[in-house]
């Protein structure tokens, strides 16, 4: 069996390359608007228990990343056809609390994805003003902040690589942390195994946790499928 990095070679993004933001936010889209692995679909539950369409998500995803990509931590995995297969994209800034409906239209939903994040983000951040004594300030901590994997082979070999790479180079920068928002089960399991996160617990030992079945909008997410969204952390 051919390694991740036999199959696939890996890129930082830069602002410049247009074409490969494009691929890297049509691989996000799909990664969480659902695709079929083997005959097995996977998508974000959010996402999928709510109303959102690829076309509003990938212009949101596309934003992001050029937003946030001169900060460096924006990387893909191509294929040997030079076809974006895997994304991982994040940023140093500190989480910002918004506390208000942002997205119209046919991309309303997505408010209660928004929400459900600066719940969670929310109390992190006040947490770590306990634990610390001061707010936390942009280019602390690296933020994993979107994960999308479409390659039909070597796909957990290639989401390990994404974020080793972007950890290391966080570790390379002085970064103390890397954080992240888990969404589901998977996703933590990931985390846990490939990038050495665990669930984070506040100065009262709990984990930051928004459960979906106390969300109006998101109660019928089966807890088989997922219960939650989770702060996650690794610190460097």
């Amino acid at each position: 069996m051919q390694t991740s990095e036999q199959v696939y070679t890996y890129e930082f993004i830069t602002k410049e390359q247009s074409g490969l933001i494009n691929q890297a936010a049509d691989c996000l889209t799909q990664s969480f608007i659902g695709i079929d692995v083997d005959g097995k679909w996977v998508q974000e539950p959010m996402v999928g228990n709510l109303n959102i369409q690829y076309d509003d998500f990938y212009n949101f995803t596309k934003e992001y990343i050029e937003g946030v990509v001169d900060q460096g931590y924006s990387i893909v995995a191509k294929d040997h056809n030079g076809e974006v297969v895997g994304v991982l994209v994040g940023d140093v800034n500190a989480p910002e609390i918004i506390g208000e409906d942002v997205f119209e239209g046919s991309f309303s939903d997505m408010n209660v994805i928004l929400h459900v994040l600066e719940d969670v983000d929310k109390r992190f951040l006040e947490d770590y003003k306990k634990r610390m004594g001061k707010e936390l300030e942009d280019g602390e901590m690296l933020h994993l902040f979107m994960i999308g994997i479409t390659a039909r082979e070597a796909r957990h070999e290639a989401i390990e690589k994404l974020g080793v790479e972007l950890i290391h180079k966080a570790k390379q920068d002085g970064l103390k942390a890397v954080y992240g928002e888990a969404t589901n089960p998977k996703s933590i399991r990931i985390a846990q195994k490939y990038y050495g996160q665990e669930k984070y617990l506040d100065v009262d030992g709990n984990p930051i946790v928004h459960k979906y079945h106390d969300n109006e909008d998101l109660k019928e997410i089966p807890e088989s499928i997922a219960d939650g969204t989770y702060l996650i952390i690794r610190e460097l």
